[in-house]
């Protein structure tokens, strides 16, 4: 990040957490923090928040572009995508736990409990199962994608059905604490950047799972809509499984 990028950042932060948090504590924020800073972040200006058009409301609408702040269930963003496309360049943003730590809260007494880093760091893998809800605008020339990858805070109830109350649990919070990069893509050959150089060609979905240390059910979903938007090509099979190839 830019120093004015993160000037701009830790201003969306103490706009939304910071001031709320030091006075009542955790349990003013809401499941929609993370939402609140981006918008914040990507459009200071809250004339820009919340606009409608073409009988949609729009996150941020800058007068040229719509920015859409997406944390899951992308499948609602069709009617809006149906309406935006035509008329407005459209960058969804998308974010990503990359270092998180886990806190835990007891319901009864409010006590906060926990800090512990998560072994896994994200990646921009994990944006395809819900890239996948909406494959079929991912050709469309004014849609870009944007994925922020965000150290986080991530507070849990601790109201679970298992004897620690921790599995099962619902999620209270994710507090985000610094950006640490983007990815974003702007037509189909920006993921090409998703395929590893050291994987030899051609290659099953298992064998691309293992080269980029991820399940191998995430890796079918991320080859198949790298073969919709013709970055990768079929070359085959390997007993059951379709051999892909970069297309040349």
């Amino acid at each position: 990040m830019t120093a004015e990028e993160m000037r701009r950042f830790e201003a969306a932060k103490e706009k939304i957490i910071g001031k709320s948090r030091e006075k009542n504590g955790i349990g003013t924020l809401s499941e929609k923090t993370v939402h609140a800073v981006l918008k914040n972040y990507y459009a200071p200006d809250e004339d820009m928040h919340e606009i409608p058009l073409e009988n949609c409301v729009a996150d941020i609408y800058t007068g040229e572009e719509i920015v859409e702040i997406q944390t899951r269930s992308f499948n609602r963003m069709r009617t809006k995508l149906d309406r935006f496309l035509p008329l407005y360049p459209v960058t969804i943003v998308y974010p990503i736990p990359f270092v998180k730590r886990l806190f835990w809260i007891d319901e009864e007494s409010g006590e906060i409990s926990g800090g512990r880093k998560s072994p896994v760091k994200g990646n921009p893998y994990m944006a395809f199962s819900e890239l996948y809800k909406i494959k079929m605008y991912l050709k469309e020339p004014n849609l870009r994608i944007r994925l922020v990858f965000l150290n986080m805070e991530e507070y849990k109830l601790l109201n679970g059905w298992s004897r620690d109350k921790k599995k099962g649990s619902s999620r209270f919070d994710r507090i985000p604490v610094s950006v640490e990069k983007e990815v974003e893509f702007t037509c189909p050959q920006d993921y090409l950047q998703l395929v590893p150089y050291e994987l030899q060609e051609p290659f099953t979905a298992a064998e691309f799972a293992r080269e980029v240390h991820i399940r191998k059910e995430l890796a079918g979903v991320v080859v198949h809509i790298l073969h919709y938007l013709e970055v990768l090509e079929k070359d085959g099979k390997r007993g059951n499984a379709f051999l892909y190839r970069v297309k040349e």
